[in-house]
C-alpha cells in the first residue's frame, strides 16, 4: 500500500519532512510536516528502574499541583498510578510524557531526563490516550502504516511489525476496514497496537478501558498482559476501575492533593488500610468527597498537540 508520502531522513535525526503527493488523501495531508526528533543519549549504564521521579514539583501560579512527588517503576513492571480527579495524576503523567515541563525535581524515563532529553524520551515510550486519537477516515492498516512512517521505521521492518501486532490484538482480518466502522473496543485494541509499533520500553495507558463493557475490558487486559510477558514492556496505567488495578497491577501508587499518599502492592495497600479490597483502601486513603474534573477532553487534546509544535 502506498501512503502517498515523500519522506526524507536527515542524518543523526529522526526528522520527517513529508510532502503529500498528488495522490495523497486529505487525511494523509493532515499528517504532513510531522516530526520526531533525536538527541544525544545520556552517558552511564542503565539501572533496573525504567522510570525515576525525584522531588517533582509543578506549580501553576499560586497552585501547587504536584508537591515533591517521588516514585520509581521497575523495568517490565505493570504499575498503576491512581488518584481522584484533581489529585495531580494527569499533571504528573503529562510531565512524564514531555507534554508539560516540571517546576523543579528530576524525572527520567529510560535513563533520559525529560527536561533536556525530550526526543529520546519520546522514542522510549508509546502512549494510548483516554481520548480517541485514530483517524476514522483511514483503514486500520493505514493508521498503523502512517504511525510507522512518522517514527522513521524502515518499510520491511514496519510492515512486519504491523502484521505481528495486528494479529496479537486480533485485528489482522479487519486491516482493510475503515476505523470509523470499528467498535470502541476494536479502536482501543488498534490504539494499543499502534502504541507498540516502534518497540517502546514503556507503554503509558490513560484509562485504557474507559466506557468499555466488562467482556471487552477483560480482553483488553489480556492483550496488555500478554504483551508485557512476551515483549518485557513496562506498563504504566491509570484507571478509575479499582478492581482492574487490584487484579492487574504488580505495584500501585496513590496520589492525592499533589502528594503520594501510599505506595506498594495491592495487598500491601489493603493491609495498610485494614480493608478487604483496593477500592476500599483507595477510598480510605483519599476520602469519599466527589472531586471536580481536572480538565475537559478539549483541554487534553490541546495539550497533546503541543508536543509536536516544539
Amino acid at each position: 500500500m502506498s501512503t502517498g508520502f515523500y519522506c526524507e531522513r536527515v542524518p543523526n535525526l529522526l526528522h520527517l519532512s513529508c510532502e503529500p503527493s498528488r495522490s495523497s488523501s486529505m487525511a494523509e495531508q493532515r499528517f504532513c510536516k510531522a516530526k520526531v526528533g533525536g538527541s544525544t543519549p545520556l552517558s552511564g549504564s542503565m539501572n533496573e528502574q525504567i522510570i525515576e521521579v525525584k522531588e517533582l514539583v509543578k506549580r501553576f501560579d499560586d497552585l501547587v499541583a504536584v508537591n515533591k512527588v517521588s516514585f520509581e517503576v521497575a523495568k517490565g513492571e505493570i504499575f498503576a498510578f491512581l488518584g481522584p480527579n484533581g489529585a495531580g495524576k494527569s499533571t504528573t503523567i503529562k510531565i512524564l510524557t514531555t507534554l508539560l515541563r516540571a517546576t523543579s525535581g528530576e524525572v527520567r524515563v529510560n535513563g533520559f531526563n525529560v527536561s533536556d532529553g525530550q526526543d529520546e524520551v519520546r522514542r522510549s515510550f508509546g502512549i494510548v490516550f483516554q481520548d480517541p486519537s485514530l483517524d476514522d477516515e483511514l483503514t486500520a492498516w493505514e493508521n498503523m502504516e502512517l504511525h510507522g512512517v512518522l517514527y522513521g521505521l524502515q518499510k520491511i521492518t514496519r510492515r512486519t511489525r504491523i502484521e505481528e501486532l495486528m494479529k496479537i490484538v486480533e485485528l489482522w482480518d479487519r486491516k482493510d476496514d475503515l476505523v470509523k466502522n470499528f467498535s470502541g473496543g476494536m479502536k482501543r485494541r488498534l490504539e494499543i497496537a499502534r502504541g507498540l509499533l516502534h518497540h517502546p520500553k514503556v507503554l503509558f495507558l490513560d484509562e485504557p478501558t474507559l466506557g468499555l463493557d466488562p467482556q471487552t475490558r477483560n480482553h483488553i487486559w489480556s492483550y496488555i498482559q500478554n504483551l508485557n510477558r512476551t515483549e518485557g514492556i513496562t506498563i504504566f496505567f491509570t484507571t478509575h476501575y479499582m478492581e482492574e488495578a487490584e487484579r492487574v497491577a504488580q505495584r500501585v501508587a496513590v496520589i492525592d492533593h499533589g502528594v503520594i499518599v501510599a505506595r506498594g502492592t495491592p495487598e500491601e495497600l489493603k493491609a495498610q488500610a485494614g480493608v478487604a479490597t483496593l477500592e476500599d483502601a483507595f477510598l480510605k486513603l483519599t476520602g469519599k468527597t466527589i472531586r471536580d474534573n481536572e480538565a475537559t477532553s478539549a483541554d487534553n487534546m490541546r495539550m497533546h498537540s503541543r508536543v509536536w509544535r516544539r
